[in-house]
């Protein structure tokens, strides 16, 4: 396991998503078309090879689901909590620990963890102002101890404004959180997480190499410019995008998001002797909101030759996680369940748009003209009920060496039904139906062997499944069964098996207050990979979801810190992943020749570098990332180029005026070198050969953010 600290967290623009500074770690990579990470569409996280959908997260023990865009059983790190109360990451590559809540971690867990409320009453301030019209608030009100027994709570808020780095439109949030301590005897407590949040978010036009390479990076939609996308619709397009070779695809009027979340957590940690501990969280998270495009593929009934596409995705899901951990001798026990219910639905509407000359349709974040809806093309219900248990022993057979074996036995059962369905625009029926994905032994052993002071070997195997992921018909944003049509899901789900894969991985570490490295080895073997197939083109493909067999995944880390002098810190690693398909895949086109090829969107070689320099109240970092080219197709015919992009940033601490206490000035600066570059890739699914409509996202420009803050 690798702790990203507080410390870490701040040589970053204060709001960046904690998911984006995890990207210094080796095997680790993180994209997003904004600086920040906040704008959700485009954030992507993979670690060995493995992508967020494969990955686990939690929050405070908490479990966020998977991270997906459109997330169904979870929500996005940074709409779960605000970057400035986060306490500290732990990230578990290979394999997550036994107990984590997550029913999707193949390849790892991210754990986050809150700050608890300071024992002084006060707070703390910050302001943030940068390119494209960046302004960012935040404030945190600390209690303090109320009474002998450490009672204390803060409350906190943030406020981002920011324009897209090209085009118009705007990425706005507003956050609340809020945390309460309640010290118990015996070192036990009472803790209460709460989070509130509101984003509305334009999406950057997603590009083709085409689009690149005849329009360039900064290719975006025509907000606010409605009479553009207008007659782009007719087919009259602007000089720009007729450079391209389909200008009716090149740009669109807009693409939204609007989301509202609730997050609350309760967790007894209760010490009841002094070697037999109780813990138990209980949580609820509720979303709700919509995303709109406007599309013109089809148009509305007035006579405009566009509509305003809408879908409303919504989460209301609760659950407790309990465990006991008894201490006996050189052993110490864990058992556990966890359990949730869940419930996500989601529709999809057209709304109509004015003909031209008698209005717009405005800002899309600000609403949806409900009584303009024209078409349902379907409305769904899901529900699911998750039931894990965990049994593990950490054996503390001498001094130098520890060993923990355990296992899980999971149980997932999901399942929909259809509200409403539109088959002439669906073109067929929408899948409905229920499948469970169980497995009663999913093992997990690790050793760590202290061979000399400041000398580690470690080596951890483990076994684990991912449940069937949910999503509405035609969605293609994860392989999930339901996205196809009924006949494709009545004819695969008695044989469709869920992801599982094991881990092997080996390695050595070393720890001095000079020099810190960590050296490893791993092997993945990745079964049952779902896969969309489509079964034909056009607006609206039907797909279905098929075991395309396994990927075998060879690769090594090595990292290293020297500290040198007093305050240099001088950070290098490396990490190689050789991550192939076992099999072709058979379509009903033919057989697609995927064996042997690289797996997309993750790079082969990766090299990150980062020099700190402090002294007194002066800090300073460059940081640096290599990342070799990504493969944006299944049988490699396209790939991204590889590049290397720098960050700078430098603190000054000017100490203490009046009331206000630490008052520091941050200077940031991201891409310092102004690279182009591909961010995101495949933001909207894999095509097996180059189809011309490989999708990907371009990374910000050269950005300047700075950044006064206090406490008092």
């Amino acid at each position: 396991m690798t702790s990203v600290t507080r410390t870490m967290m701040q040589q970053s623009v204060p709001g960046t998503s904690p998911l984006k500074v995890l990207s210094q770690l080796p095997g680790v990579v993180y994209q997003s078309a904004d600086p920040f990470g906040a704008y959700e569409y485009s954030s992507q996280i993979f670690m060995r090879g493995f992508s967020q959908s494969q990955l686990g997260f939690t929050l405070d023990d908490i479990p966020l689901g998977d991270q997906q865009f459109n997330n169904y059983n979870g929500l996005a790190v940074t709409r779960a909590i605000i970057s400035d109360n986060v306490g500290g990451v732990d990230v578990s590559q290979g394999a997550g620990a036994i107990d984590v809540a997550s029913t999707s971690n193949l390849g790892g867990a991210i754990e986050t963890h809150s700050l608890d409320p300071s024992h002084k009453r006060g707070g703390s301030i910050g302001q943030t102002f940068g390119s494209n019209s960046t302004m960012r608030t935040f404030v945190r009100l600390e209690s303090g101890d109320l009474n002998p027994t450490g009672t204390r709570f803060y409350v906190s808020y943030a406020r981002l404004n920011e324009n897209l780095w090209k085009g118009a439109g705007y990425d706005h949030s507003d956050q609340v959180n809020a945390k309460f301590v309640q010290p118990l005897a015996r070192g036990s407590s009472v803790k209460v997480f709460f989070d509130w949040s509101s984003i509305q978010q334009f999406d950057y036009q997603d590009m083709t190499m085409n689009w690149l390479h005849t329009v360039g990076p900064n290719l975006a939609n025509y907000y606010p410019d409605y009479t553009a996308a207008y007659n782009a619709a007719l087919g009259q397009y602007s000089s720009t995008v007729l450079k391209t070779n389909d200008p009716l695809d090149a740009a669109y009027y807009a693409g939204t998001a609007n989301r509202v979340d609730y997050l609350g957590g309760v967790t007894l940690d209760e010490n009841l002797t002094s070697s037999l501990n109780w813990k138990t969280t209980l949580y609820g998270h509720g979303d709700s909101g919509y995303s709109t495009w406007t599309t013109p593929y089809m148009p509305s009934p007035n006579g405009a030759p566009l509509s305003q596409r809408v879908q409303t995705p919504g989460i209301a899901r609760g659950g407790f996680q309990t465990a006991l951990t008894w201490k006996i001798g050189r052993h110490k026990l864990n058992a556990g369940i966890w359990y949730e219910y869940g419930n996500f639905t989601e529709s999809r509407y057209f709304t109509e748009a004015p003909v031209l000359g008698q209005g717009t349709l405005g800002n899309p974040t600000t609403g949806f003209p409900g009584d303009k809806i024209f078409a349902t093309p379907w409305q769904e219900a899901f529900s699911t009920n998750t039931f894990v248990f965990h049994l593990q022993d950490t054996y503390k057979i001498t001094d130098t060496l520890t060993v923990n074996a355990g296992f899980k036995s999971m149980i997932v059962n999901s399942g929909n039904s259809v509200l409403t369905q539109d088959v002439a625009i669906n073109g067929t029926q929408v899948a409905q139906g229920r499948l469970e994905a169980s497995n009663a032994f999913l093992p997990q052993v690790s050793a760590i062997w202290r061979f000399l002071p400041r000398h580690e070997l470690f080596f951890d195997v483990s076994h684990n499944m991912r449940s069937f992921p949910l999503d509405g018909y035609g969605t293609n944003v994860s392989a999930t069964p339901w996205t196809a049509s009924q006949a494709s899901f009545q004819a695969t789900k008695n044989t469709l098996k869920p992801e599982t894969d094991w881990v092997y991985e080996g390695g050595y570490r070393y720890t001095s207050p000079i020099v810190s490295a960590l050296a490893s080895l791993y092997r993945i073997n990745f079964s049952n990979r779902l896969q969309l197939i489509t079964n034909n083109s056009g607006i609206n493909p039907i797909t279905a979801v098929q075991n395309v067999g396994g990927v075998t995944t060879n690769g090594a880390e090595a990292s290293v810190t020297v500290r040198p002098l007093e305050g240099l810190s001088i950070y290098n690693s490396f990490s190689y992943a050789h991550s192939t398909y076992d099999q072709n895949v058979a379509t009903s086109s033919g057989v697609e020749p995927t064996r042997g090829k690289l797996v997309p969107n993750y790079p082969q070689f990766m090299y990150k570098a980062n020099v700190t320099y402090r002294i007194g109240g002066f800090d300073t970092h460059v940081d640096g990332i290599y990342m070799s080219h990504r493969q944006l197709t299944y049988t490699n015919d396209l790939h991204a180029p590889g590049y290397f992009l720098m960050n700078f940033g430098a603190r000054y601490n000017f100490g203490n005026a009046g009331p206000l206490k630490g008052i520091t000035a941050a200077f940031n600066i991201y891409n310092l070198t102004n690279k182009t570059y591909i961010a995101t890739t495949n933001e909207l699914g894999n095509n097996f050969t180059n189809t011309g409509y490989n999708y990907f996202l371009m990374g910000a420009p050269r950005q300047f953010f700075g950044t006064i803050s206090a406490s008092f």
